[in-house]
């Protein structure tokens, strides 16, 4: 009764407020934990074309300058709407200021320039690090009360950024690709679009920071450092509603120590093989709505972050509050992901009603020693999956960058030196408290992994009332607290669960279906107070003990 109260009560202060549409007051309900009212924007009545400003239609005439004349005016008149109209619009990088909303009309489409001279370098956060990239096609810094609206197109060619890999791409597409210009690496298997983004490539250890060479020389890979399309850093009240976004340089949107944050209704687009191609990553934002939104990416669909392993810390600023429901996922590494760079922690987040199509992984929890940072207060239901090729739920500890489907030259990741426990410090990542309920998957690979670290594992992660239909099943290893709840697991390979390592681990209401005699393997010293279903612990061929574990440990 309190809840109900607490619901009727928010949405009344939201109605009398106006701030809010009646379409909203669905997202609020049925969430585990306190959640602020996220402030929505509002506009003056003022009101402006951008051909008013010079704006040229065509796609031959870049409109930087009409942009930034348009905004510049609306801005002094208070702010308000600035209007592209239909037609194609070329420009170089466009900066919001407070008070704008950039509203993109159907049937309009904003083509950011592919000269990147357009575009100087800048100091920036990207990939959870301070650095230096080429500036944003779109960004604000420090602003409030802005927004992005209508049902325009925003293109950030990207195609003119990226390498891409012989090996993601058709044969007569390569051909292509490599007789439009550009330069080869020396094996032949990667096409670089110029000399300077090739240089920047070898003169980076972590595969994205040129850290080889001094600061002074980064103008001459200036190539390779490509910015993220939507940078929006430090700003409150943000809205995206309505456009499509697509064909980013690196990252698609990214909302960095944020507050106040909506997007919705929005179609988020790169191809499939676009290395870094991230829909939206949320960094250090806190209050957060993202609802009725589709994705279809070449990374990460819909990933929280917080900063990467000093820098992240220093920042001390998690990602929490934060609300996700309705979303559909197509093609991405991973449908809703946390990490890897998360070192600032994450809290406090709701997912919810949203559908993974052929996502590389569904759920995906990742980051990796070194990072530090708290994610917990996680819950995640009404998840429906198909067509996965790995896991629809997996936690990897061990994460040092690839692909989930591995490419050509990558080696797994998993469980590396598993016997080695390394000192707990600020460096260790702790994830913890983290809820599934009714997540069903069918037509996937595997199930659920489960790896935490030897020093830190995993702890609480709660699954129930959920099913999957997959290749394999279940593997724990080092995690503490994990609980199936009338969970039911149909497979066709392997054993029915591996357990490594862990303790208080409870398996007595999972239903294993397979054609192969249920197996569960019970292995590692530390391992300790597992239950199983009385249907296999009863059945002496259908559990594997290791002769280290003890076996009052297993009932």
């Amino acid at each position: 009764m309190k809840t109900s109260l607490t619901i009727i009560g928010l949405a009344a202060m939201m109605i009398f407020s106006g701030q809010i549409q009646a379409q909203n007051l669905d997202i609020y309900r049925n969430i585990e934990f306190k959640m602020p009212q996220v402030a929505e924007t509002s506009f003056a009545a003022n009101t402006v074309s951008i051909t008013q400003y010079g704006g040229i239609t065509g796609g031959n005439v870049k409109n930087t300058e009409a942009f930034r004349k348009a905004i510049e005016d609306l801005s002094k008149k208070g702010g308000g709407k600035l209007v592209v109209p239909r037609g194609m619009w070329l420009t170089g990088p466009i900066e919001l200021k407070s008070n704008i909303n950039l509203h993109v009309e159907e049937g309009a489409f904003i083509l950011f320039s592919k000269d990147k001279e357009d575009y100087p370098l800048v100091d920036v956060s990207f990939e959870g690090l301070n650095t230096i990239r080429c500036q944003s096609p779109i960004s604000a810094k420090n602003a409030s009360n802005i927004a992005i609206t209508g049902k325009g197109v925003i293109d950030g060619s990207g195609d003119a950024w990226r390498a891409i890999k012989k090996s993601k791409v058709a044969e007569s597409e390569w051909k292509g690709i490599v007789s439009s210009g550009g330069i080869l690496s020396s094996d032949g298997k990667t096409w670089y679009p110029s000399e300077s983004y090739k240089k920047g490539f070898e003169s980076s250890s972590s595969f994205n920071v040129p850290d080889k060479i001094s600061k002074d020389d980064l103008k001459t890979v200036k190539d390779f450092l490509r910015p993220v399309m939507v940078s929006l850093v430090g700003c409150d009240k943000v809205l995206l509603d309505g456009p499509t976004f697509q064909n980013s340089p690196a990252w698609n949107l990214h909302p960095l120590m944020c507050t106040n944050v909506i997007l919705r209704n929005l179609t988020v687009r790169n191809p499939w093989f676009s290395q870094n191609g991230d829909g939206v990553d949320l960094e250090s934002c806190k209050n957060v709505l993202i609802y009725d939104n589709t994705f279809d990416v070449g990374d990460d669909a819909i990933c929280i972050k917080s900063g990467k392993n000093e820098d992240g810390r220093k920042r001390n600023r998690p990602t929490e509050n934060v609300i996700i429901k309705n979303n559909v996922v197509y093609h991405g590494h991973g449908g809703f992901v946390v990490g890897s760079e998360m070192s600032g922690g994450a809290r406090n987040i709701h997912v919810s009603d949203c559908t993974f199509i052929g996502t590389d992984i569904g759920l995906r929890f990742k980051t990796t020693r070194g990072r530090g940072g708290i994610v917990e207060n996680i819950y995640i239901k009404n998840i429906d999956m198909i067509n996965i090729p790995t896991q629809t739920i997996g936690f990897n500890m061990f994460y040092e960058g690839a692909s989930p489907v591995l490419e050509e030259g990558q080696k797994k990741e998993g469980n590396q030196a598993p016997e080695k426990v390394y000192p707990v410090t600020e460096e260790t990542p702790v994830f913890r408290n983290i809820y599934f309920k009714n997540i069903n998957a069918v037509n996937s690979y595997e199930a659920i992994t489960l790896f935490g670290l030897a020093e830190m594992n995993l702890k609480n992660i709660v699954i129930e009332d959920s099913q999957f239909d997959t290749k394999k099943a279940l593997t724990i290893v080092d995690a503490d607290g994990i609980q199936l709840k009338n969970v039911k697991l149909k497979y066709s390979e392997g054993t029915g669960a591996t357990v490594y390592n862990s303790k208080n681990i409870d398996l007595s209401t999972v239903k294993f279906e397979s054609q192969n005699k249920p197996v569960v393997k019970v292995l590692g010293n530390k391992t300790g107070s597992v239950l199983l279903p009385k249907e296999i612990s009863n059945n002496k061929t259908a559990v594997s003990i290791g002769t280290e574990v003890n076996k009052n440990s297993v009932k």
